[in-house]
């Protein structure tokens, strides 16, 4: 009988020893990376249009904090993907993990462009909305983790941090910048009225059917996981988990790096978009094009970070790139009325500084496990600081300008960003960096 190992290329038998990176094997795990952040960054963008189909009020700018308490809620299931899926992954291997999990994401993405609204069917619209979230959370939750663990595995050895920050990076925010493109020209082809009145629904039947494609892809993709490190395969769920005790250092260093990356990066890609809008009544085609600009800087930046940390070291580049991040986030405060030049200098300014760590953060949070235990560690802490930062950050950003406290989301964040520096410091002198330290 032959065993599956012959059947399905391992990515030892696939990558080959050269610094040539396989596109295909690039595209295939970076393209459902960016379609999990299109789908995403879709609801953000249109949080604060959709809200008066699902949550109607007399005051926008409440209706809008309910859509994205709803968009919080998709963070909610994300740490439970990693405890479930996690060690299955650790344990067999990660190639149908990820065809299923982009089948899932899209999925949800085509059904909440498809959703009919308060006014049709009462409160089972938010009902539904929000189931969807969560099956999107769910997909999302071990999406990243499973697609960071075979990035740095794909790559040839000692070029781990340029293939998974143009994977997670580049390819990545390629998701991201193309909502804000694709919303753009929708709202412009259309205005702004019809935008608010059924145009919101185009960008996420966009990202359902964009799935089909990326499905295609990935089922060519090589094994990775259990099929390429087979001596450090976890016998049981059990000593998967304690793998994860083990390395409990990096995995409370895990969280708080995505924590002072994913609240500044929703600030930038939800809560200020969602504030020009909502508080500010600012055009929304205006808007996307600004959040279209921020993305083209962000897939530049995923080219270059990853390169300097297999020549610097991982230590040195992250320090300095979070260390920026620390200024661009008091730039919000300078967006306290409406004024599309103020909003565009914040976004794009404060948004080189998120750029680079929004790019690096992936690759730098992928070497604090070890390979037994990588997919399950890395997704329950991902889940954890995403859940628990990310999510919230574009609802506290707009509850802070709502009492006059900008100033206050922004030490917030400094504060998050100072607390992941220290931990992945201690991180490395302990010897839990597992690559390119």
């Amino acid at each position: 009988m032959t065993s599956q190992k012959t059947t399905i290329p391992t990515v030892t038998q696939a990558r080959g020893s050269t610094r040539k990176i396989n596109k295909r094997h690039a595209m295939a795990l970076g393209g459902g990376m960016a379609l999990e952040w299109f789908d995403f960054t879709v609801y953000g963008l249109m949080a604060a249009l959709l809200a008066p189909h699902f949550f109607p009020g007399n005051d926008p700018v409440a209706s809008t904090l309910s859509a994205l308490m709803v968009f919080a809620v998709g963070f909610i299931a994300r740490p439970l993907a990693g405890i479930f899926v996690g060690p299955i992954a650790d344990r067999a291997g990660h190639k149908k993990i990820l065809v299923i999990s982009i089948a899932a994401i899209s999925g949800s993405s085509l059904l909440m462009g498809l959703l009919p609204t308060y006014s049709q069917i009462g409160v089972w619209a938010a009902v539904a909305l929000v189931c969807a979230r969560l099956i999107q959370g769910l997909s999302t939750g071990i999406e990243q983790a499973v697609g960071n663990s075979a990035a740095v595995e794909m790559a040839t050895p000692g070029h781990e941090g340029r293939f998974t920050t143009i994977v997670s990076g580049s390819i990545l925010q390629a998701g991201i910048m193309l909502a804000s493109l694709v919303s753009f020209i929708v709202s412009a082809s259309i205005g702004g009225a019809a935008m608010a009145e059924w145009g919101w629904r185009i960008p996420f039947l966009v990202g359902g059917i964009a799935g089909i494609f990326v499905i295609y892809l990935r089922r060519s993709l090589p094994e990775t996981g259990a099929a390429n490190h087979e001596g450090d395969t976890p016998p049981s769920t059990a000593d998967v988990w304690k793998q994860v005790w083990k390395s409990r250092g990096g995995f409370l260093a895990i969280l708080f790096v995505v924590a002072g990356t994913q609240t500044a990066n929703y600030a930038w890609t939800v809560g200020l978009p969602g504030l020009a809008r909502a508080a500010y009544n600012e055009d929304p085609t205006h808007i996307f094009a600004v959040t279209t600009m921020l993305g083209i800087l962000m897939i530049v930046a995923g080219t270059y970070v990853g390169a300097l940390c297999d020549k610097y070291g991982n230590l040195k580049v992250f320090t300095i790139i979070r260390f920026t991040l620390i200024p661009a986030v008091f730039l919000i405060t300078l967006y306290n009325e409406r004024n599309i030049l103020a909003f565009a200098t914040v976004m794009l300014i404060g948004g080189i500084a998120v750029a680079l760590n929004q790019t690096l953060f992936n690759f730098i949070i992928s070497t604090l496990m070890p390979a037994g235990c990588r997919t399950t560690g890395m997704a329950v802490a991902y889940g954890l600081g995403v859940a628990i930062f990310g999510g919230t950050s574009s609802y506290i950003l707009v509850w802070a300008q709502q009492q006059n406290m900008l100033w206050a989301f922004s030490s917030y964040a400094a504060a998050l960003s100072i607390i992941s520096i220290w931990l992945y410091s201690l991180a490395a002198r302990k010897g839990q960096v597992h690559i390119g330290n």
